[in-house]
């Protein structure tokens, strides 16, 4: 498989590109299942091994990142079928489009970086924005909905289960002493709170990472149901792949990959997945040096053998 253009104006840099171009080799005639689509950075990858008889199917939830992909995978030789939906639903969605098994299932659970710069999206703690948090913004709970309405023990088990964050009650506190005076609107905000609980400011902080990072990534799992969905998606799959087909994941936090690994080694025990990556592959120095968000990215893959039955899928 052939690079892909991360030069184009507003493009999203995808992550471990060569790595997959290395583990994946795919007929000209295959098809793929690109869950999480984004702005088309992995399926042009993919694409570029495909013929006229190949089909890409890119899923995702933002309407933004699917009209990237249509235009960014426009020369690709093969069909490609861009579908708005959550790769919760990637079995449901394949059957609508005709997909009975696919050479490749593949998903990015990284969120784009324009969605991040986004005023709409309310992810950032570097720039004041509504706290929404929704990449779907058919959703109808935002971030700013959990932290005005839930108590005080509910939020603090939030965020340390989501968060890992060993101060979640102390944060949970502060949150809720400072929406006591009025309702808490803004990534802002909500940026500042967490600082004064941890007593540190954002700027000359003792740690790499802002504060505000693990209350900000738990908030945002919550209001996506990430890892629920990233369950439903891995229990569909091996119903949906080729004998031979693979699955490659790539995460960006310890609680999307060990989801992922005991998915992999409970469905290999079983006699369904062949565990290609015993440890995850992670970015070589060069990739992080052009592109820091690839640090943490964890690709793992398997190979999918023998039909799926409902054992597998329980």
């Amino acid at each position: 498989m052939n690079g892909v253009d991360e030069t184009s104006p507003n493009s999203h840099t995808p992550v471990l590109v060569d790595r997959l171009a290395e583990q994946i080799k795919l007929p000209m005639d295959g098809t793929v299942i690109d869950a999480t689509v984004g702005h088309g950075g992995h399926s042009l990858l993919f694409g570029s091994a495909l013929g006229p008889d190949g089909l890409i199917l890119g899923m995702d939830v933002d309407e933004g990142c699917i009209q990237r992909a249509r235009t960014r995978l426009s020369s690709l030789a093969c069909r490609v079928v861009l579908v708005r939906e959550n790769f919760r639903l990637v079995a449901e969605t394949a059957a609508a489009c005709g997909i009975c098994k696919a050479d490749l299932i593949f998903a990015d659970l990284g969120f784009c970086s324009a969605q991040v710069g986004a005023s709409e999206r309310g992810l950032s703690f570097q720039e004041n924005m509504p706290l929404d948090m929704r990449l779907d913004d058919r959703l109808e709970r935002t971030a700013a909905d959990i932290v005005n309405g839930y108590d005080e023990k509910s939020l603090a088990d939030l965020i340390f289960k989501y968060g890992e964050d060993r101060a979640s009650r102390r944060i949970a506190r502060f949150v809720v002493q400072s929406r006591s005076g009025r309702r808490i609107e803004t990534t802002g905000e909500l940026s500042s709170i967490v600082c004064r609980a941890l007593g540190e400011r954002a700027r000359g902080r003792r740690s790499k990472i802002h504060p505000a990072t693990r209350t900000f990534q738990a908030l945002r799992i919550a209001v996506n149901d990430e890892l629920g969905a990233l369950e439903e998606f891995l229990s569909a799959a091996p119903g949906l792949l080729k004998p031979g087909g693979l699955i490659a994941i790539i995460s960006f936090h310890s609680l999307e990959d060990r989801i992922v690994k005991w998915d992999f080694r409970a469905k290999a025990a079983k006699g369904f997945y062949e565990i290609l990556t015993k440890k995850p592959i992670v970015a070589a120095e060069e990739e992080v040096e052009r592109n820091a968000r690839s640090r943490s990215a964890k690709l793992r893959l398997a190979r999918f053998w023998g039909e799926c039955n409902k054992e597998c899928q329980r």
